[in-house]
């Protein structure tokens, strides 16, 4: 029988005790976890970020696994903290869209669960660390075998935050850009399906920021030459733009947020 995994991506960084504390706290629970590190480097209280990187790692995680993402600038306000029931995962962390594009992207039927009952917290919680307080426990107990419905009610919709939604108009998509990579390449919200809806050929037409460029959609970046753009679905299926070998983030002044409009061919 294979140990529990628990996945952790937080805005923590490393120089304090926070992410010692989960790990603490989750293996006092449950011993036999095995306890994931994805980032603890994302922007702090950059959900949007946060929310990229939880999908961008999680599928590759075998079926069971439990995601705990805490990026929360929200934490002891009324917003909810929450459990995700999917077909191959599960999902925790406070209901502020950090786990909204994982849950999309991985598909499959879910259920939402407030956390709510104190036995599955700690003793004492704190106003300003609901990591180590709520969500540590929560996914010890979820992968010690304790089902979703235990930790307090189901809810019938979780918060779906204006980078995970894609405006469908007659002739176009809109989204934005949700994240900027090291080799400044501009990863949109569109997915690899929703490129299919337009049915593009190998040219599209894309207005990101102030920038109208007409792209090749490429396999790869050496598809076109030295310094110049692209079009590409990336290793995580978002659609992305690029230059080979340069920065396409600079070269077109474009910034995390900005709105990215992909246009029908004509």
């Amino acid at each position: 029988m294979r140990c529990p995994l628990v996945t952790l991506t937080t805005d923590f960084g490393l120089r304090d005790s926070y992410v010692a504390e989960m790990k603490a706290v989750i293996l006092s629970i449950n011993p036999n976890a095995m306890v994931v590190d994805v980032s603890h480097q994302i922007d702090k209280f950059e959900v949007r970020m946060g929310a990229y990187v939880l999908a961008s790692a999680s599928p590759r995680f075998p079926k069971g696994t439990v995601h705990v993402a805490v990026v929360d600038p929200g934490v002891g306000t009324r917003r909810r903290p929450i459990i995700v029931q999917t077909d191959k995962a599960f999902f925790v962390g406070p209901d502020n869209g950090v786990l909204s594009l994982a849950v999309k992207n991985i598909g499959g039927k879910k259920r939402v669960y407030c956390i709510t009952k104190k036995e599955f917290m700690l003793p004492k919680v704190s106003n300003t660390f609901h990591g180590r307080d709520i969500f540590a426990p929560a996914a010890a107990h979820l992968a010690n075998g304790t089902a979703p419905a235990e930790f307090g009610p189901e809810i019938h919709q979780m918060l779906s935050p204006k980078f995970a939604e894609i405006i469908k108009r007659r002739d176009s998509l809109e989204g934005q850009v949700i994240h900027i990579d090291d080799f400044g390449n501009i990863v949109t919200s569109f997915t690899g399906k929703e490129l299919k809806t337009m049915k593009t050929n190998d040219k599209l037409d894309i207005k990101v920021g102030n920038t109208k460029l007409r792209l090749k959609l490429c396999k790869a970046y050496a598809d076109v030459g030295g310094q110049q753009p692209l079009a590409i679905i990336g290793s995580h299926d978002f659609l992305e733009i690029s230059v080979n070998q340069g920065d396409a983030a600079s070269t077109f002044k474009v910034r995390v947020e900005d709105k990215v409009v992909l246009m029908r061919p004509g």
